[in-house]
């Protein structure tokens, strides 16, 4: 059922009202301009992640393979923004290979954060502590790993260990090449999500950020975050689509599961 929101002044607005409404936020929300002295990665390295396109041969001529894990882990994988759990598949299924359990985050695309899908997300961590009777080892890329640190931050009793990828933990939340789209998605702006407004306070639990100055998308200092922020920061070498695929970032998360710090 629609619903139908009452103005201040008590009339009701109607559906039409609302998408207009909608869209004029988002319009006025994309056309803001970047703070003085903030910039996302060079250009150069947001063409570079056209890559991403070369992925299913690079998979032809063989990846990674992973030697047993020493300690299988329950893990769940967070994807970026915009992006459904799909594009995290192929490290699901390195990671599975090596003996861990890998769970998806359970909410499809990541359209952006809500107190809906973040009440939703909280409950499946709890219920998967539950059930396997052990903490997970939470490994979000992009925007995912901040609803990772989020859900740290409220339990971290079943929450063993986060690991950001490209994650933009540090700085200005302008301080990427995505913000503009990000407010066309989500409708609010980067400065004031609905949860998660603490974006660089530590989770009480093991924190390792995994950055990349070949990132294209989010600036590396805002990914690699200050001491405080994080335990740890690794850098790596691949694009920030390739967090989600390249045998270096499978290589590194394998790493990172096998450390309990």
């Amino acid at each position: 059922m629609n619903r139908i929101r009452v103005a201040g002044d008590g009339a009701a607005l109607a559906p039409q009202s609302l998408l207009l409404e909608g869209l004029l936020t988002r319009a006025a929300l994309v056309s803001e301009k970047r703070p003085e002295g903030v910039r996302g990665p060079p250009i150069r390295h947001l063409l570079r992640e056209i890559e991403v396109l070369a992925e299913p041969f690079r998979r032809l001529a063989g990846t990674i393979e992973l030697a047993p894990a020493v300690e299988p882990r329950v893990v769940m994988l967070l994807p970026g923004f915009a992006t459904h759990p799909v594009r995290m598949r192929h490290m699901a299924r390195k990671l599975e290979a090596a003996g861990h359990i890998v769970k998806r985050w359970g909410l499809g695309f990541n359209f952006g954060p809500s107190e809906r899908n973040f009440e939703l997300l909280s409950q499946r961590v709890r219920e998967l502590h539950e059930r396997h009777g052990e903490k997970l080892w939470l490994v979000g890329w992009s925007l995912g790993g901040l609803f990772a640190r989020e859900v740290a931050k409220l339990q971290p009793e079943a929450v063993a260990k986060v690991v950001t990828m490209g994650s933009p933990i540090s700085g200005d939340a302008r301080a990427n090449n995505v913000w503009r789209v990000y407010h066309l998605i989500t409708g609010h702006s980067v400065d004031n999500p609905p949860v998660g407004k603490d974006r660089t306070r530590k989770p009480p639990v093991p924190t390792v950020a995994l950055w990349s100055p070949r990132d294209g998308m989010i600036h590396p200092r805002a990914a690699a975050g200050k001491p405080g922020e994080r335990d740890r920061a690794v850098a790596l070498r691949c694009s920030h689509l390739g967090f989600a695929y390249s045998d270096e970032a499978i290589a590194a998360v394998m790493r990172e599961l096998e450390t309990a710090q």
